[in-house]
């Protein structure tokens, strides 16, 4: 396959399955659908910032399309935390009884949430947003074949990452956060064009997205603490939020360690090539 034809199956496998996701969402609102059009937004957005570096002349328009989209993720974030603190808690509850208060709560904010979720997605209005993506595959198509380099793309996002690895400080979980954000946007880059990579290991996709994972597990803890106090503010009368705070703070100190315990496996994730076509690192190189 050329570069060429993977931008261009890539971008529109991406926009199908937006589209695909979001008239699921339409059809059958719940929280398995919004989940399934959150993740298919972030892949559509990482494609569109991988061609933001290749479409020449497309940056600026570019910019204000991608931010649009990134706006209807944005609207969906508190729903997805609420949703995530829920799933955590019903495993938990018979263990330590006193999450079903902060469980009422967060399942009435769902409630409201979900409402208002789905009148954003009912209302969405993607006209203009699909004619600008038939005009970007025709730019692909009118592209000269080898101007179309996508690794520089990689190579730049893989160095955000990198920077911000380097500031990760363990007591600055924020810091941690940060590292996530980059690392999400280079990960769907790269599975947006790993069918040209070569040497690229077996397990590679899914090492990335464990890794994501790890760090994601410690902002679903940072959310459930935020959660917590902002629920303490309308508790019943007598509620002792204690327990509540100290097992969310301990299961945000495990997630914490187990990260960090794996922390360097990122720079397996992409060679920093000094020329072309240099390997992917090994998995146990210092």
């Amino acid at each position: 396959m050329n570069v060429q034809t993977l931008l261009l199956d890539s971008l529109n496998a991406r926009w199908d399955r937006y589209n695909l996701e979001l008239k699921n969402c339409r059809d059958e609102f719940s929280e398995e659908t919004v989940h399934d059009f959150r993740v298919a937004t972030r892949r559509l957005l990482a494609s569109l910032d991988l061609l933001k570096t290749v479409i020449r002349g497309a940056k600026i328009k570019m910019m204000r399309r991608t931010q649009s989209v990134k706006d209807q993720l944005d609207n969906l974030d508190e729903l997805r935390d609420g949703q995530v603190i829920l799933a955590g808690i019903s495993e938990n509850i018979q263990d330590l009884p006193s999450l079903q208060p902060f469980e009422e709560y967060l399942l009435c904010r769902e409630k409201k949430l979900m409402r208002a979720a789905r009148r954003e997605i009912q209302s969405l209005k993607v006209g203009k947003l699909a004619k600008w993506m038939r005009k970007l595959a025709e730019a692909i198509e009118e592209s000269q074949p080898d101007g179309l380099d996508p690794l520089p793309a990689v190579d730049e996002a893989y160095a955000r990452v990198i920077q911000r690895y380097g500031q990760v400080d363990p007591a600055q979980p924020a810091s941690i956060h940060r590292l996530r954000i980059a690392f999400k946007k280079f990960r769907y880059m790269v599975e947006s064009i790993h069918p040209i990579l070569e040497g690229l290991p077996e397990d590679h996709l899914k090492r990335m997205h464990d890794y994501q994972t790890s760090m994601g597990e410690i902002q679903d803890m940072e959310a459930a603490l935020q959660k917590l106090a902002e629920f303490e503010k309308t508790a019943p009368e007598g509620y002792d939020p204690e327990p509540v705070r100290s097992y969310y703070k301990e299961q945000h100190s495990l997630a914490i360690s187990r990260y960090l315990e794996d922390r360097g496996k990122v720079i397996t994730f992409w060679p920093l090539r000094a020329a072309p076509n240099q390997p992917f690192p090994k998995e146990n190189q210092p």
